[in-house]
């Protein structure tokens, strides 16, 4: 029984050997690893980077009055065009009492200057009359006769001056009371009109708000605010690690996201020179003018991403960036090209720009080489 056990536990083993050994020779007769290759290709390679930001107007102005009061009525509407001089809203003043009582102060004043200076004139009226007919007889001197006549030139021209000065008391009166007075015509300041032509983007205030002229103390109640929506731009922040790459000058791809598959071409025209912070990150502004917009409509304000192309090669000779290895001493670029069935020749390269896919190839192959793919793949025949 045991001579049994024993020869069977002889075979396993000689039988294990002999498995093995054939597993050996099957692995012996598979095919050595092959590579595959790939053909350069003709491509547009594109370095760029992307800021975020929004398209607004490249000019919008604010309008304002001349004079304080309360709105009356509104005569547009956001989204409608105006043009330069179209009325916008009317104002009705509402008098401030103390300014009144001294514009009313200021009539009466005036009016009593008035009358002196007519009552002084009729007197140096009287004495030039005489003392000229006097003078015409020879009994007075030229030199008396011209101090008395310029004592009585001087009494017409004091009339004249009061009666310029109670005619702007009045008007002034007038303006205060009203906003308006005999003579303004169409420069009213009741009336508030479109100091430029564009579409209105905003009209902040309603019938029966309150408004403030503008003035040097005060910025004043904005109206409205106009723009020309066929000259906009895209306004951006990039990061400090990204402005050093860009410069004045350069194309910029906009894409709006409320507006699909459609890229605006502009020119970037404005970096800051100093950066802000935010979230901790310090960032700079920059501005691109859009180039003219005939067919499409963008909204003021809609969120957009600038791609600032930093570099561009159009149709060159490229290959994928992974293809390409590096000289462990020299640190030059090279590849290895197909010579044979599974032979490859090693090329140095030299290199242009990279979009962090494909890389221009300036000189090292040409277009009907083969390169070597260096991830390998296991096959068999």
């Amino acid at each position: 029984m045991k001579r049994t056990r024993t020869i069977i536990i002889l075979l396993i083993i000689v039988f294990g050997f002999l498995g093995a050994l054939y597993f050996f020779w099957l692995k012996g007769q598979e095919d050595p690893v092959k590579y595959t290759s790939e053909e350069p290709s003709e491509q547009t390679i594109v370095v760029k980077t992307v800021a975020t930001g929004s398209i607004v107007p490249k000019e919008e102005i604010l309008i304002k009055p001349n004079i304080s009061g309360v709105i009356e009525e509104i005569f547009i509407e956001a989204g409608e065009y105006v043009k330069q001089g179209d009325l916008i809203a009317q104002i009705r003043v509402i008098p401030n009492v103390s300014n009144l009582t001294s514009a009313k102060n200021n009539i009466s004043s005036n009016s009593n200057a008035l009358q002196t200076a007519e009552i002084n004139f009729k007197t140096q009226q009287a004495i030039y009359d005489r003392q000229k007919a006097l003078f015409d007889k020879g009994v007075i001197s030229a030199n008396q006769f011209d101090e008395i006549n310029n004592t009585y030139l001087q009494a017409k021209q004091r009339v004249g001056q009061a009666r310029i000065d109670v005619t702007q008391s009045r008007q002034n009166y007038d303006i205060i009371k009203t906003g308006t007075t005999s003579g303004l015509g169409s420069v009213a300041q009741t009336q508030v009109r479109a100091t430029v032509s564009g579409m209105v983007l905003d009209v902040p205030v309603k019938a029966g708000n309150q408004v403030i002229e503008a003035n040097n103390f005060n910025e004043g109640t904005s109206i409205a605010s106009l723009a020309d929506v066929k000259q906009m731009i895209f306004e951006g922040k990039v990061d400090e690690s990204e402005v050093g790459k860009i410069k004045e000058g350069l194309p910029l791809e906009i894409t709006v996201g409320a507006i699909e598959d459609q890229k605006f071409d502009a020119i970037l025209d404005y970096i800051a020179p100093k950066g802000v912070e935010e979230n901790g990150a310090i960032q700079f502004e920059i501005k691109g003018t859009l180039k003219k917009m005939d067919s499409i409509f963008i909204r003021a304000g809609l969120s957009a991403n600038a791609s600032i192309i930093l570099e561009k090669a159009e149709k060159v000779l490229a290959i994928k960036e992974a293809l390409v290895q590096y000289d462990d001493e020299t640190k030059k670029p090279y590849v290895e090209v197909e010579v044979g069935d599974q032979k490859f020749e090693r090329k140095e390269l030299e290199l242009g720009i990279s979009d962090g896919i494909f890389v221009e190839v300036k000189s090292g192959i040409t277009k009907d080489d083969k390169i070597k793919v260096w991830n390998q793949i296991q096959g068999f025949e």
